[in-house]
């Protein structure tokens, strides 16, 4: 188990890196928040340093005395995952090796490929795209190294990100509400009425900061706990009814449209491989890590209305006119 004094390091300070460098913080932890830039948002008890994560050792250097090193990063929007992950998941898991430190890992379902049934931490990896194999071979390797002697390590595996702090930008379900919000029509690109899966960003956070703490965590896969699924056509009228939008209206479109439009743009290619993730029920089993460590899924209406009341006033931010209410 990790002490308060010792120092804990974050690669990457999207929403999941800066809440859980906040939660750790908060707990009275030494915080080193490592980027590029080295100005992400200013935390108290947290220390922001610029570093190239893909430099084993440069980053080596920026975590020294680092008890625990969070992989939070996000390399970029699909179509570069090949190309920028390999250097990254190399680099931090070596600079873990050589500081001594345990390595947890913010992670995905998509090596699981399609499955029938809730996925739990014993549902077998079996990927059906690229991105879903690399995160799976990013696991094995750090597994591997683990089972060696050489490092210690965990990781975090959750569904569809869902919170405040998720940029208008950071998900399929947010550019949908971008316009059910404003009373607008959407277009989804897949079923809109199966169960699905939304994982709270602080409980992302806080399951980290659990599998970085807890030494019976290491070693493992962890699924983060999440609540009931709810299908996209239901988290969008919850989001609506948090704040008085009108029933969602939603098209969905014609799968061949999206392989036209992939022919061009790369990123509609790419999600080719994740929609089976919407055509069928998608639903994250969290259960264990509950009954592990204590961490429960944040309470759904809150969630929802702290969320929806964010996302409104961003999307009519970006709006010169005003919505239109039916």
């Amino acid at each position: 188990m990790t002490r308060e004094s010792e120092i804990h390091a974050i690669v990457g300070a999207g929403p999941v890196g800066t809440a859980l460098a906040g939660l750790l913080a908060a707990r009275g932890h030494p915080v080193r928040l490592l980027t590029r830039s080295g100005r992400e948002p200013r935390i108290a008890g947290v220390q922001p340093v610029a570093v190239d994560a893909s430099d084993a050792a440069a980053l080596t250097a920026a975590m020294q005395g680092a008890a625990v090193l969070y992989n939070c990063a996000n390399p970029g929007p699909y179509p570069v995952w090949e190309r920028d992950w390999p250097p990254l998941a190399s680099a931090m898991l070596l600079a873990a090796e050589r500081a001594g430190a345990v390595l947890v890992t913010a992670s995905n379902l998509y090596g699981y490929g399609p499955v029938d049934g809730p996925m739990s931490r014993s549902t077998p990896l079996r990927p059906s795209d690229h991105k879903g194999a690399l995160r799976a071979r990013m696991w094995r390797e750090a597994l591997a190294a683990h089972e060696a002697g050489r490092v210690r390590v965990a990781e975090a595996r959750s569904s569809d990100y869902l919170g405040p702090t998720l940029p208008l930008a950071g998900g399929m379900i947010a550019r949908y509400a971008e316009r059910t919000l404003l009373g607008r029509p959407a277009t989804v690109f897949a079923d809109p009425d199966q169960p699905h899966s939304w994982t709270a960003i602080d409980d992302v956070a806080a399951t980290l900061a659990a599998l970085g703490r807890e030494e019976r965590a290491w070693g493992g896969a962890w699924i983060v706990p999440s609540n009931p699924p709810a299908t996209v056509r239901e988290l969008l009228r919850g989001l609506g009814d948090a704040v008085g939008a009108p029933e969602p209206r939603l098209r969905t479109a014609p799968r061949w449209q999206l392989r036209v439009g992939g022919l061009a743009i790369p990123m509609l290619r790419e999600l080719g491989g994740v929609l089976y993730q919407f055509d069928r029920p998608f639903v994250a089993d969290g259960a264990e890590t509950s009954a592990a460590f204590g961490v429960v899924a944040s309470p759904w209406e809150p969630l929802l209305a702290q969320t929806a009341r964010t996302w409104e006033s961003r999307a009519r931010a970006g709006r010169s006119a005003p919505a239109v209410r039916p």
